[in-house]
């Protein structure tokens, strides 16, 4: 295992299950010392067991991504704990879907634009301004395949918050790399998470599922995808700025 991480540490939201828990272990194994964050504790406390076990170090802070006091909050204490923020990943957001637009309940519209739009605002506002200040860093926004790079029926909601992302990501990348900061997205596709379940659905009826709708023949795992987040978040990848890197296995393709 390498150590590209060796002394930065890094702040993953969302980082209480999937993708965010992947992500959070993925750069505890390399090095990093690792700030947790999600909205409710237990979850969170699991992770860090996780880090724990394998010699690593993680602190849990709950913070909504909703409420831009807590996540101003949520980043001065990372820094103030470990002397340093040099990495952060924007992974906490949620899914809504099953009915078409014109039946889309108004509460799952603003629910999707407050956590996963919004919220992501309020990350990139409260990071950008300490690393800025503080000699610069990397921030990797989790977007989704769906949005920007493909579209499907009846979640018309999410679409547009993620596609949102990723042009949030863009845009903050060209307005802050000047500043020491560079910013980048993953936009994962169906991967081994519980949100890839249709309604009823068993992880072997997503397997069977997957063999006939992906190009790949299965979804990504979470170990996949979070190797995409930490080459975007590393010295590897020092020249690459405003990217949005799809990890679906050809499905937007």
């Amino acid at each position: 295992m390498s150590a590209r991480f060796t002394g930065r540490t890094v702040l993953v939201t969302g980082a209480g299950s999937g993708i965010g828990r992947a992500v959070a272990v993925a750069f505890a194994a390399e090095g990093a010392s690792v700030v947790l964050s999600g909205r409710g504790a237990a979850p969170l406390e699991e992770t860090r067991a996780l880090i724990g076990a394998a010699g690593g170090d993680a602190l849990v802070v709950t913070a909504d991504v909703s409420r831009a006091d807590d996540v101003r909050a949520l980043v001065r204490r990372a820094a103030e704990h470990f002397g340093r923020l040099d990495v952060a990943v924007n992974n906490a957001g949620i899914f809504r879907g099953g009915a078409p637009l014109a039946d889309l309940p108004a509460e799952d519209w603003q629910a999707l634009l407050d956590i996963n739009v919004t919220g992501v605002l309020h990350c990139l506002q409260a990071q950008i301004a300490h690393m800025r200040a503080n000699g610069g860093g990397a921030i990797v926004n989790v977007s989704s395949n769906l949005g920007a790079h493909l579209r499907i029926p009846n979640v018309a909601g999410y679409l547009t918050s993620k596609a949102a992302v990723s042009a949030l990501s863009r845009a903050a990348a060209l307005d802050h790399i000047r500043d020491g900061v560079r910013i980048n997205a993953v936009s994962p596709g169906a991967s081994d998470t519980t949100m890839s379940l249709h309604p009823g659905e068993s992880a072997a009826d997503r397997t069977a599922r997957m063999k006939e709708q992906s190009p790949l023949g299965r979804v990504s795992s979470t170990a996949e995808v979070a190797a995409a987040v930490l080459y975007l978040a590393s010295p590897d990848a020092a020249s690459v700025v405003g990217a949005d890197l799809v990890v679906d296995g050809g499905a937007a393709a």
